[in-house]
């Protein structure tokens, strides 16, 4: 509990924002290559995904290793645009809201998605949820004057999730398993 404790205290100064942004998306690509998609070096304190999403002006996938925090029922994650709490929004939110279909890698497996920027109470709702999973994203809000983004990703239901291999899907615990012939 003192190491989380520890880590919360250090990703909310000044001095973490400056560094974090260039240092720990790298690092986690790189593992998460090495690794053929089973390990995300952030994941080892937060929950994590790769998520790829089309570049809103490129057009171009751009691959984003970002914490989520899980919904509890299993169907969907939430992903926050703190962007380490500095002012800008980051790219991948604006990625989001000008293409809302993306993928994510979760557990070694890609995951056709759809991102849906949260408003209102909804998102009042889920940042509560968030401030009860990672504290610093309080820290976060009041560096910036921005609303920080909240987007909810669901799994788009056309295709099932494929193993990283890309051979076959992999076990949704949501669908029941098809027959055996």
């Amino acid at each position: 509990m003192i190491g989380v404790r520890l880590v919360q205290k250090a990703s909310s100064t000044r001095a973490f924002a400056k560094v974090a942004p260039r240092v720990i998306p790298a690092l986690d690509r790189a593992v998460h290559r090495l690794t053929r998609g089973k390990v995300l070096l952030s994941a080892q304190m937060l929950p994590g995904v790769i998520l790829t999403a089309t570049g809103a002006r490129s057009g171009v996938p751009r691959r984003t290793p970002l914490a989520c925090m899980p919904e509890p029922d299993g169907r969907g994650w939430t992903l926050v645009g703190s962007n380490f709490g500095r002012t800008g929004h980051p790219a991948w939110t604006a990625n989001l809201l000008a293409r809302p279909d993306a993928e994510i890698s979760w557990k070694g497996a890609d995951i056709p998605v759809t991102a849906r920027l949260l408003t209102g109470e909804e998102r009042a709702a889920a940042w509560q949820r968030l401030l009860d999973f990672w504290p610093p994203y309080a820290t976060y809000q009041e560096r910036v004057e921005r609303e920080i983004r909240v987007f909810r990703l669901t799994p788009r239901p056309s295709e099932p999730p494929r193993s990283p291999d890309r051979r076959a899907p992999v076990d949704r615990p949501d669908r029941p398993a098809d027959p055996a012939p």
